[in-house]
């Protein structure tokens, strides 16, 4: 079986934060970033389908969205999922953020980064709520190891 857990490409959260700014800048209009972030989820290291079940499910979303984590060698490392593909982007985007880092890091990491990136503002109400909903989760799977 393939690793669901997502490795972290960038060194550190902010490098992260940064590199998807980066990213996003590079496109005109909103259309174009959503592509993007399509293209992220698809890109998402395949979630087993026995963990998308009620366990796994991230309340709070209007879509279906799985998640799961686990600490290795003091870092946490996220697993996610759902059935929609702007929201599996969403997914991405996220764990590009948080898989891999320490606890105390994830913590420090506000994801006020969202509405810095005009995410929160360009999505749905429902939408901006899920990904809120989804980094509350990532956030006190890490408070809850530390």
């Amino acid at each position: 079986m393939t690793d669901p857990f997502l490795v972290p490409e960038d060194h550190t959260a902010i490098d992260a934060i940064a590199a998807i700014g980066d990213e996003l800048d590079v496109f005109d209009d909103w259309m174009d970033r959503y592509q993007h972030i399509i293209e992220l989820g698809r890109k998402l290291p395949p979630f087993p389908k026995d963990w998308a079940n009620d366990a796994h499910r991230v309340p709070g979303c209007q879509s279906q969205v799985w998640m799961e984590a686990t600490l290795r060698d003091g870092r946490m490392f996220f697993a996610g999922a759902s059935d929609a593909a702007i929201v599996s982007g969403l997914v991405a985007l996220l764990l590009r953020v948080y898989s891999g880092r320490p606890p105390a890091e994830i913590i420090a990491t506000d994801p006020v980064f969202l509405k810095d990136l005009g995410l929160l503002e360009a999505l749905s109400t429902n939408r901006g709520n899920g990904i809120a909903a989804m980094a509350r989760k990532v956030r006190e799977a890490a408070a809850s190891v530390r």
